[in-house]
């Protein structure tokens, strides 16, 4: 015992004396271990128990939430047919042009080839009807010898000749655009889809608005022609506004006014857009046709290099040998445009209207929910 009535500490240790001024610390009633010895566990009545008497459950692990599927921005919504479901560029609509092409070659270049077949025996049986040949003959028989009026009168006769040939060819050609454009309209809108379809079933489908259509083309090609007799820059204003009236009319099933404004809408804040992509499929389409048509005209192409003073006459071999290879390249060159012209309305209306939505729950893809706000 110490003096103060404490208990005493470990052997050689006295108990500290409290300061002056510092207040008495309370006993602890569980005794200090003595130093070096590891203080006793607590009794298990003092441990936490569950009232059953089972062990504590483990806590439970932190798993992250399940991330939502979106879809690639590569395909968009998916690609469920020729293109993706999202607004496209330049390449994926000259992609989708060939692969449609491809993929549907039979009924495509099957198509081509009966139109393009109509359209040069149309343009055949004229150029043999209005025969300039002859005039052709008389200018090359008159020599230097002749006086001016009357190279003026064989001049005109040919000019007359001329037009009425390049009439009964405008009329072909329209005729054949319109039934091609027809065909593949509908052709398209089956591919985008990725839906099979037959030629039978394309043709039932485009064959009731096709005289519809072809009014259609007659007032494009002649607002086009008299934009151009004045002036050759507002040529590309109606050429570019209503490009794309004809697949607007085809697949909206409206009539030829509300096809006109359709196309104006769509276009309207891309003019350049859409004028540039379709004066490059034309570009294309020209200069494979050209290369195509060449062996074919080979006589035409050896009067260059000819005797300069003497006019080339094509023969009627030369005329029926011509018609063949326009008829190839039409055939294989001739769908290209058109695909594009449709591709690019699909496109306008994705970017415009969300049309991309639309195809993809037509085809059977579940779009992904919008986000949610906060």
């Amino acid at each position: 015992m110490t003096e103060t009535g404490g208990p005493s500490g470990p052997e050689g240790t006295e108990t500290p004396k409290p300061q002056a001024g510092t207040p008495a610390q309370p006993q602890a009633e569980t005794p200090t271990p003595p130093q070096g010895e590891v203080p006793p566990s607590p009794a298990p009545e003092q441990q936490w128990q569950s009232p059953s008497g089972a062990p504590p459950p483990p806590l439970p692990s932190y798993q992250p939430p399940p991330q939502q599927q979106y879809p690639n921005w590569k395909v968009g919504l998916g690609r469920p047919g020729v293109i993706p479901l999202r607004p496209l560029n330049l390449t994926d609509i000259l992609d989708g042009a060939v692969t449609a092409m491809r993929k549907y070659w039979r009924m495509v270049f099957g198509a081509a080839a009966v139109t393009a077949v109509f359209t040069a025996a149309l343009n055949l049986v004229g150029m043999l009807l209005v025969d300039t040949t002859g005039d052709l003959e008389k200018v090359r028989d008159l020599g230097p010898a002749a006086t001016d009026q009357e190279l003026m009168n064989q001049m005109l006769g040919i000019l007359g000749g001329s037009l009425a040939s390049s009439f009964i060819t405008l009329v072909a050609t329209l005729l054949g655009t319109t039934i091609l454009t027809g065909f593949l309209t509908v052709l398209m809108g089956r591919a985008v889809l990725g839906k099979p379809v037959t030629f039978k079933e394309a043709m039932k489908e485009a064959a009731p608005r096709l005289l519809p259509l072809l009014g259609l083309t007659v007032l494009y090609t002649l607002a086009i022609m008299v934009a151009a007799i004045f002036c050759l820059l507002p040529a590309i204003i109606p050429y570019t506004f209503w490009a794309l009236a004809s697949p607007a009319f085809i697949l909206e099933r409206g009539t030829v006014m509300e096809a006109f404004r359709r196309s104006v809408k769509l276009v309207s804040g891309m003019f350049w857009r859409v004028f540039g992509i379709l004066l490059l499929a034309t570009v294309i389409s020209s200069f494979l046709a050209s290369i195509i048509t060449i062996p074919f005209s080979f006589s035409a192409f050896l009067s260059i290099f000819g005797n300069l003073d003497q006019m080339y006459v094509p023969s009627t071999g030369d005329l029926i040998l011509q018609s063949v290879g326009t008829v190839i390249a039409q055939t294989i060159v001739g769908p290209f445009t058109a695909l594009v012209t449709v591709i690019l309305y699909i496109d306008q209306r994705m970017r415009r209207e969300g049309m991309d939505i639309e195809l993809a729950r037509a085809a059977g893809i579940t779009p992904p929910p919008p986000p949610q706000a906060w």
